[in-house]
């Protein structure tokens, strides 16, 4: 410990303990992550007050918060992610976008364990860590073991992606209850039941981000596809109340809802159906897995998200608009 000269006073007067506590005020407010922050002491030139380190150090961490106020790297805790669905399609874009940028992940699938231990792999490939977990988002016992597990393993919760879904498409006349009640558990009671289990570790820790992938369907309808419709209308209310439920502990939860994306199902289109679908696109083609993937991480981990909540963003080349 060093008392205080003349000399550290001069170079302290630089520095305003009283924005640099402000600046930590606004930057735990926008970043919930960055919750180790401190407000600085006080110091009076002059008195014998003790310093632990040089009047340097102070300025070094100022400008480490000015550093974390517009986004620059800084040291924090990789978030922990759950991505539902995560072995194919959009699902394995959003696991792989997120594993990249430095998260924790945690790819649940239901069925496809080979392509769900690619992606872990491809994650840990990029210096990333990630462990598969096989469970079916409709059962109960299946979402708490899940989530338990990325407890076990890391610690915490911080993101939930409700991505896992199941198409039982047929006219409205024809569909079997088995066909409605199938796409409804999966599609929409999933998305309850991961929710309720993961805001649990989220409301104690006053910190979290929910992203509920919809579709343009909820919002429009679409021949054949009652079941899926209805499920997707019932995510896209059930983000808006739940993110007026969960905002005062500092969690997000908005939806994002994707058009035409490039799969496997659009690859066997005839070119006469691709025709048409993409007739109804501005853009003139499907979207891309990875661009619903980097819309995902910006609602996921940007600081400028942390302002965003009980939203529906469309990503559809301008179809619903």
């Amino acid at each position: 410990m060093a008392s205080l000269t003349a000399s550290n006073c001069a170079a302290l007067r630089t520095v305003n303990f009283a924005a640099a506590n402000r600046k930590i005020a606004q930057i735990r407010q926008w970043s919930p992550i960055l919750t180790h922050l401190r407000p600085l002491s006080g110091l009076r030139c002059g008195s014998n007050h003790s310093f632990s380190s040089s009047s340097s150090g102070v300025r070094a961490q100022v400008a480490t918060l000015e550093q974390a106020g517009t986004g620059a790297p800084s040291k924090v805790d990789a978030p922990v992610v759950v991505v539902t669905g995560a072995s194919r399609g959009i699902g394995r874009a959003i696991a792989l976008s997120l594993g990249k940028a430095g998260c924790k992940v945690l790819v649940n699938y239901a069925r496809s364990s080979e392509e769900a231990e690619e992606v872990s792999k491809e994650i840990e490939a990029f210096g990333g860590q990630a462990i598969t977990f096989k469970g079916n988002v409709s059962n109960e016992d299946d979402v708490e073991s899940m989530i338990k597990a990325a407890v076990n393993t890391w610690g915490t919760v911080d993101i939930l992606i409700n991505n896992a879904g199941i198409t039982k498409d047929g006219l409205l006349m024809r569909m079997k209850k088995s066909q409605w009640q199938d796409v409804i558990d999966i599609n929409l009671t999933g998305v309850f039941l991961c929710t309720q289990a993961a805001a649990k570790i989220m409301m104690k820790n006053r910190k979290g981000r929910i992203i509920n992938i919809a579709s343009v369907v909820g919002l429009v309808g679409n021949v054949g596809q009652a079941n899926y419709s209805a499920a997707k209308a019932g995510v896209i209310g059930l983000t808006k109340t739940v993110a007026k439920e969960y905002s005062s502990r500092g969690i997000t939860v908005n939806a994002v809802a994707p058009g035409f994306i490039a799969s496997d199902m659009t690859a066997k289109l005839g070119n006469d159906i691709e025709k048409k679908i993409l007739e109804t696109i501005p853009l003139g083609r499907y979207g891309q897995p990875e661009e619903v993937a980097g819309l995902v991480e910006f609602l996921a981990l940007n600081q400028a998200a942390s302002y965003i909540t009980g939203q529906v963003l469309t990503i559809d080349g301008g179809m619903v608009m």
